[in-house]
């Protein structure tokens, strides 16, 4: 009885699998045969199969006619020193907004070099960002655990990408100081391990927090207290107060002061981050002429949201070309990977034939591949640099990148003016070199869009 029970269990099951195996839109053995058929084993198929077999497909399609390094004049270019390296973290984001500040800061004062603490700068975006969750989840609490709201938050407790509103809200808030008075360490430079155990401990303060009843903000305290603690372990304590001198090209003192990280953000740069400057997209997947507001995209609690205006990329183009032609670096976040030669820090369409090796097309355009999650922004740096044609219009960009002075070009990566099109996503520009026009499109009420929407995910 037994056996006979067995038996009959697995010719169900048999039954089942075949059946489920036949059902329409699955692939059949008749299709299975046509597909099989597509494949001829031609001499040249044969030869791409070896070669992909042992090789890279970047070197396979690299294309030998775009091989030579193009030209690299620019004609308007900003004045700026060094290159920075952000190591193994997420934090393109803040190195690019500090080097818009830096070059301001060594051209204003003739500096022979400076560079800004990235290190202080990371720990208060790290601490605000764990008040940021923690309040979220208390604002939450009521609605339940599979809510797409709160499911997000908990997938998303921390992280350290970013974008240029956690700049503007972190320094106008804490300010900076030079890298001198606050390191790298380790931790800062390779964030993978630390971001792990905060994940894990703020998860486990969200349970504790949706479960509590009545007030939660004095042990909310209590969990910033600890994290606080982790962060000093792994970033170091950061100055309320350190001795800065300034000196010249010719490396003579020009003076001595004891500063606060607010009042050195005052006496060399002063600028009011959060009223001087607007957010650009070009995102041919929504409405030109329109405000975009990313719900929780921010850095701060009580802070902003991620804002901009979505512009035809021939305007962004324009506004960009004016902030450089007035010797001011721009915050400008692309596609980075897509077509990059990284041994010549080019970014051309031209670069790769993928085409030519597969025996295929890819014929999406900007917007077919935002929808199909095909492309979208993965990483800021510094706009430096433009060329233009005897008409004024531009032909090649150039960036300075946060990889390290031996990566790219020099530290920096050209693009062509047709990548600048199809992978540029952002630039933020200052308030004097945006058309009016533009301006007044910022007194529109914001269309909010989700958290989630996965055109505004933070660049690292």
């Amino acid at each position: 009885m037994k056996k006979t029970f067995i038996c009959a269990a697995v010719l169900l099951a048999c039954s089942l699998s075949l059946s489920a195996q036949n059902k329409k839109g699955g692939i059949s053995e008749q299709m299975l045969s046509r597909i099989r058929q597509g494949y001829a084993a031609t001499p040249d198929q044969k030869a791409v199969k070896n070669a992909l077999a042992i090789n890279p497909i970047s070197e396979l399609s690299m294309n030998a006619e775009n091989a030579a390094m193009g030209d690299t004049h620019f004609a308007y270019r900003v004045a700026t020193k060094g290159i920075t390296d952000q190591k193994k973290s997420g934090r393109c984001w803040l190195f690019t907004g500090l080097n818009v500040l830096r070059a301001k800061m060594i051209s204003k004062y003739n500096l022979p070099e400076f560079e800004f603490s990235q290190n202080y700068c990371s720990f208060y975006d790290q601490l605000e960002k764990s008040n940021l969750f923690l309040q979220a989840i208390i604002d939450t609490k009521d609605l339940p655990l599979d809510d797409r709201q709160v499911e997000w938050l908990l997938k998303n407790p921390i992280g350290d990408g970013g974008q240029f509103t956690g700049v503007s809200n972190l320094i106008m808030k804490y300010g900076v100081v030079p890298k001198s008075a606050m390191p790298e360490t380790y931790q800062s430079e390779n964030t993978n391990g630390m971001a792990s155990i905060l994940k894990l401990k703020l998860r486990q303060y969200a349970l504790e927090l949706r479960e509590m009843k009545g007030k939660t903000e004095d042990r909310k305290t209590e969990m910033l207290t600890e994290i606080y603690r982790i962060l000093v372990e792994c970033l170091g304590v950061p100055p309320t107060e350190f001795e800065w001198t300034m000196r010249d090209k010719d490396g003579k003192v020009v003076s001595t002061k004891t500063y606060t990280p607010k009042s050195f953000y005052q006496e060399y740069i002063g600028e009011d981050l959060e009223k001087n400057y607007v957010m650009i997209m070009n995102d041919p997947t929504r409405e030109y002429g329109k405000v975009y507001e990313i719900d929780y995209d921010r850095h701060v609690y009580d802070g902003e949201n991620w804002l901009y205006v979505n512009l035809p990329i021939e305007r962004v183009k324009e506004i960009a070309i004016a902030s450089i032609k007035n010797n001011t670096a721009m915050y400008f976040s692309c596609d980075v990977a897509k077509f990059l030669n990284t041994k010549k820090g080019t970014m051309d369409l031209k670069n790769f034939d993928y085409e030519s090796l597969f025996a295929t097309d890819f014929p999406m355009d900007k917007k077919q591949r935002v929808q199909t999650f095909a492309s979208g922004s993965s990483h800021a740096m510094t706009l430096i640099a433009v060329d233009v044609d005897k008409d004024g219009k531009p032909t090649k960009w150039m960036v300075e990148n946060s990889w390290g002075a031996a990566a790219g070009y020099n530290g920096c990566l050209i693009m062509t003016d047709e990548w600048f099109e199809e992978y540029m996503f952002r630039v933020v520009a200052e308030k004097q070199f945006v058309p009016a026009d533009v301006l007044e499109m910022l007194k529109q009420k914001p269309i909010k869009l989700p958290a989630w929407d996965p055109m505004f995910q933070p660049e690292e």
